[in-house]
């Protein structure tokens, strides 16, 4: 079985090499039977990579030491569900991983677009095949997942303990779908400037791609958060880690070019700034991937890789994003510059978005390498933490939130401002009173706070406002504006989840750190610690042995101000006996939408123990925001005008079906 996933590898890269030259050449003198081959070498490619992937599997759930991979990653004791998600928790299988859904990606492409013409077809799948290639042919020549052992080894090395969690088997596929997913539009950006046409049937052809990375780099983004906070054991929700930037980069510049692309799709305006930010998008994922497997950098997310391999991804960044932006060089001027629009318009304000947008991610992206260049330069090593973020980037988002539920409200080319203020009259109301209601009820509460709390609501407001109107809620009778509710496309569904979700995860953001309580504690059994109107009361440790660890657990009961009791959380001190690495795994109590964290920490000489208390009110907003925004994008996705490209045929009364196909 090992054997036939390395072959059914080698297999896979020779036919993206055939899926990558042979329609190009096709392209270029006219031949369709060369250009045909780009759909089956696509689909076949996606196969082969999918029976290497199973393979790899197979070895894990079989717990076959006889392979390197699974003798560093994995052993015998270890929960079946980690067996699996260990295929990816390591650099070799992540890439497998990686590739997998990259060929996943161009079988889709290959088999939803049929609409399309068979140059621009045809170019797409080419540069598909030339990303699945280099990758391929960097996991044959340096990660190769299925090199043997000779002697067999008895028992592996078992996972990275903190890496076996439920978040594990969600976050990285999540994550690589969104990376990935980012490929195709890059491709379509590529196979445009190869044919030097781009025009607006090109933007709704790469909106659906763009729309689906970005919901899943959304969740792939809020899955790895979550599992931060609650396995780490530290209390955060994001730490700057240049890791973490590196996801967040490609997000930032993907919701950038999702937006860019609504202009262009509707007013074939920003044309050749679309095209660029296609290929910036991608290659910010690139980055993202030789920061996480170059070994320049330290992090818990990073994996520890030799520097041949930081090399030949290196190599491979140059090639495409050297080689795209080159070619964007040679061929932007020869592209038409696309309509004109008055700043005050949806235009404009979308354009407003790119601009803050773009810059945010700059700042992010400079923050992220300046240390890695200053030990380049100068040999030392430096640290740009949050204190330098949240002075740079929270500046540069305000604005743009604030003028987040105008954009859906203004006219397309000339809109009119002072009307679209008048509209959102109680949006801002009710803004103002969320910010009255913190300032005055809520104990604590900073005048940026506040601000911030309104501004969360404002997104909340607006989003809605923008539903109603359009319904015409308020000024028609109820059944005319349930009508038109009903009629709305889903794409404006959509856009207002996402709002709204945004919003949600900015009231969280502020609600935990404007108002997050921490005490660090030595307690012993029996003693209480009062927090935010709860008492924890220690209660003592208990011995617990699992099935490839064993822990001592601190036991806690929180009652409320009544002293009834509530619950029981338990933290506790783990060690795996593989790899003889301990870990601390916090216990977290959920109230509504806030958390009480308890993190417990060594014992003293006196018989206590050192303990960590958080209470976190509505953190859970941060991922819920996420979560909606996922739903708004799904449900944009589900736009018919976005699925197929084309508004479906009107039925015109006394013609028929072909004369409705004919007009």
């Amino acid at each position: 079985m090992i054997e036939l996933g390395h072959f059914a590898l080698v297999l896979a890269f020779s036919l993206a090499v055939v899926q990558f030259a042979v329609p190009l050449v096709g392209t270029q003198f006219g031949d369709s039977r060369l250009t045909g081959v780009a759909g089956p070498a696509a689909m076949m490619c996606f196969l082969l990579t999918m029976l290497s992937f199973v393979a790899l599997t197979v070895a894990y759930v079989q717990s076959d030491f006889s392979v390197a991979n699974v003798w560093q990653n994995s052993h015998s004791a270890k929960p079946m569900l980690f067996k699996i998600t260990g295929v990816w928790g390591n650099h070799e299988g992540s890439m497998l991983l990686w590739v997998l859904i990259l060929t996943f990606f161009g079988a889709l492409v290959a088999w939803f677009s049929g609409n399309l013409p068979m140059t621009l077809r045809s170019n797409v799948l080419s540069v598909q095949g030339l990303v699945a290639a280099a990758f391929l042919l960097f996991i044959l020549m340096t990660s190769n997942p299925f090199a043997r052992m000779v002697p067999v080894p008895m028992e592996g090395r078992d996972l990275n303990p903190i890496l076996q969690d439920i978040g594990l088997a969600i976050h990285p596929p999540l994550l690589y779908l969104g990376y990935v997913g980012f490929s195709v539009c890059f491709s379509f950006a590529v196979a445009a400037l190869i044919e030097g046409k781009i025009d607006a049937a090109w933007a709704r052809w790469v909106r659906p791609w763009t729309l689906t990375a970005w919901i899943f780099l959304t969740g792939g983004i809020s899955m790895g958060s979550y599992w931060a906070y609650y396995e780490l054991g530290w209390g955060g929700w994001w730490f700057w880690d240049p890791v973490e930037n590196a996801s967040f980069l490609p997000w930032l510049a993907g919701t950038a070019l999702l937006h860019s692309a609504i202009v262009m799709e509707k007013r074939s305006a920003l044309k050749i700034w679309t095209l660029l930010l296609a290929i910036l998008t991608f290659s910010l994922s690139l980055l993202g991937t030789f920061l996480v497997r170059s070994g320049v950098l330290t992090s818990v997310h990073a994996f520890a890789s030799d520097p041949a391999r930081g090399v030949f991804i290196l190599m491979i960044l140059v090639l495409f994003i050297g080689g795209a932006l080159s070619l964007f060089a040679a061929r932007a001027n020869a592209l038409t510059q696309g309509g004109l629009f008055h700043p005050i318009s949806r235009e404009g304000a979308l354009v407003f978005n790119n601009l803050f947008l773009t810059t945010a991610a700059a700042t992010v992206l400079i923050g992220t390498l300046y240390p890695l260049v200053v030990e380049v330069v100068t040999g030392d090593k430096i640290s740009v933490g949050a204190p330098f973020f949240n002075l740079t980037f929270v500046p540069l988002v305000v604005p743009l939130l604030l003028a987040v539920p105008f954009g859906p409200l203004l006219a397309w080319k000339r809109g009119d401002l002072y009307a679209v203020s008048q509209r959102l009259y109680a949006a801002l109301g009710g803004a103002l009173l969320a910010a009255l209601v913190a300032v005055f009820l809520v104990d604590g509460v900073s005048a940026l706070a506040a601000f911030g709390t309104g501004l969360a609501f404002w997104l909340m407001f607006g989003a809605l406002t923008d539903i109603a109107l359009k319904s015409g809620i308020g000024s028609i009778s109820f059944s005319v504006a349930w009508s038109r509710f009903k009629g709305l496309p889903r794409s404006v569904y959509g856009t207002a989840m996402a709002h709204f979700g945004l919003g949600v995860t900015v009231l969280g953001i502020v609600s935990v750190t404007s108002l997050e309580i921490e005490r660090i504690e030595v307690m012993r059994p029996g003693e209480t610690l009062p927090i935010a109107g709860y008492t924890l009361s220690f209660k003592g440790i208990a011995p617990y042995q699992g099935p490839n660890f064993s822990e001592e657990q601190g036991r806690f009961v929180y009652t409320d101000k009544a002293g009834q009791v509530l619950g029981e959380i338990i933290s506790s001190k783990r060690l795996y006996s593989a790899r003889q690495m301990p870990t601390t795994e916090a216990g977290i109590a959920t109230r509504g939408f806030s958390q009480i964290y308890v993190s417990i920490g060594d014992a003293t000489p006196d018989g206590g123990f050192v303990v960590r208390v958080w209470w976190k009110p509505l953190i859970l907003f941060i991922w819920l925001g996420g979560v909606v925004m996922m739903l708004g994008g799904a449900v944009s996705l589900f736009d018919r005008r976005l699925r197929v490209g084309a508004p479906a045929p009107r039925k015109v009364k006394g013609m028929t079906k072909a004369e409705v196909a004919a007009s």
